[in-house]
């Protein structure tokens, strides 16, 4: 049976009260480009017509294929102790822990989740936990303009274009600016065109963005970035790959003053769209303008160990216009996954995971350079590179079709870049094997490449 609490006369009292002709007028502050459009959907069918075929359609789905690909989602081996603690009931099913007495369990999860992020990355502070690294960026983008109360803020081209993009539509709307950084021919970001940016004191900078490893699966130079961030004082946000943290320096380590990402490859399978698991860190400095709930252990009256929620904008709740942000989203579960995983192997387990990916990267790289098949840029890398293939495109559907998925076709985000028109962005975890880094090699050479 449905129910709506709201009759048309209750809907058109409501408006006449805020003084709005219709419904669509209360999303005006939406950018049209991203407004919803109606969904182009076939007429009903018979429930047996309808189950055999939405089971054509599952059938689709490959989870058969050596796999190349990372660009932001990566396969690790996941223990099964993260799904058996994932499978609990009370953690399956909880909801939002907004009443500590019955919540404890839930929020000592968040709580040791923040506690290990916050070990990774080298910065006290960690919220809990946001949709994924797409939308912890742009909350990270937002973080710096209103710590600096300036508008403009500095982008790398060589950063995940999902992140890019959803970085656009937080700034579409107002006087914020959102501009992006060229890559030297190494792929890198350039920190000339870095310096002579900050340099510009009539738009003076709020925070600059790189990612590390950036898209290429190249190294940055952070600890540069962040000394020229800082001189004109402006913040650096590094968007980060958690599992490299193991063998990278951290964040805080090369004076970052905030740090986002996707926290996926902790113990969160791939999927055909979700779930992510969104990461954002900062100093202590920046404690109040952090999005999302931070959880804190504390005692109560008999002195028992007690966690509660510890700091929480509630104009999220009640005053949009003063909120830090109003995402509503804690992704709990996911970030619960990444706790569990984090707590299995250990930091020398993670450290093993990671170099495993780097020595299994070598190893491919050397592969295809026997096969005549060549990095594109030379900068250091830690698992993951770009390669040129002829036909990169006809290549790609070539080795699809025999099993193989052979990284991303780099020209579907970057389309008007000739230099990486025929680029394959390929990747190794210590799941590859020689067998699998054998059939890449072999299937582009039938293709041609």
């Amino acid at each position: 049976m449905v129910y709506g609490p709201h009759t048309p006369e209750s809907r058109e009292q409501m408006l006449a009260a805020l003084d709005l002709d219709s419904v669509d007028r209360l999303f005006d502050d939406i950018p049209e480009a991203v407004h919803a459009s109606g969904l182009d959907l076939p007429g009903p069918l018979p429930e047996l017509t309808l189950s055999r075929e939405m089971t054509a359609l599952a059938a689709r789905n490959r989870t058969d294929l050596v796999s190349f690909l990372g660009a932001g989602v990566y396969q690790h081996h996941i223990p099964a102790a993260v799904d058996s603690v994932l499978s609990r009931g009370e953690f399956y099913t909880a909801y939002t822990p907004y009443q500590p007495e019955i919540s404890q369990g839930t929020l000592q999860t968040i709580y040791e989740y923040q506690s290990l992020v916050a070990e990774l990355v080298g910065l006290p502070v960690v919220s809990a936990s946001h949709y994924d690294g797409a939308a912890a960026t742009a909350e990270a983008a937002l973080m710096t303009v209103r710590a600096t109360r300036r508008d403009r803020v500095l982008i790398s081209r060589a950063l995940h274009r999902h992140y890019v993009e959803t970085a656009h539509t937080y700034f579409a709307a107002g006087t914020r600016e959102l501009e992006e950084l060229p890559t030297l021919r190494d792929g890198t970001t350039d920190l000339a065109a870095l310096e002579a940016a900050l340099a510009d004191t009539d738009r003076p900078v709020a925070g600059v963005i790189l990612g590390q490893p950036n898209v290429f699966g190249l190294l940055e130079p952070m600890a540069e970035a962040a000394e020229l961030a800082h001189a004109a004082g402006a913040l650096l946000v590094a968007v980060v790959e958690p599992v490299s943290l193991s063998v990278l320096a951290p964040p805080g380590e090369y004076g970052a003053d905030i740090a986002a990402g996707d926290g996926q490859p902790l113990g969160i399978a791939p999927a055909f769209g979700g779930p992510h698991l969104g990461l954002l860190a900062c100093g202590q400095r920046l404690l109040r303008q952090i999005p999302g709930r931070l959880v804190g252990r504390t005692e109560d009256l008999e002195g028992r160990r007690a966690f509660v929620m510890t700091l929480r904008a509630r104009e999220q709740d009640i005053r949009r216009d003063k909120a830090a942000s109003n995402i509503c989203t804690n992704q709990a579960l996911c970030a619960l996954a990444a706790t569990a995983y984090l707590a299995t192997l250990g930091p020398h387990g993670l450290h093993d995971v990671a170099a495993a990916g780097a020595a299994a990267a070598q190893r491919l790289e050397s592969a295809l350079a026997k096969a005549g098949i060549e990095r594109i840029h030379d900068a250091p890398y830690l698992n993951e590179f770009a390669i040129r293939v002829t036909d990169a495109s006809a290549v790609h559907v070539r080795l699809l079709e025999s099993g193989v998925l052979a990284g991303l076709e780099l020209s579907r985000w970057y389309p008007d870049d000739p230099e990486l028109a025929d680029a394959l962005l390929v990747c190794a975890t210590e799941l590859t094997t020689d067998e699998d880094i054998d059939r890449l090699v072999e299937g582009l050479g039938e293709a041609g490449a």
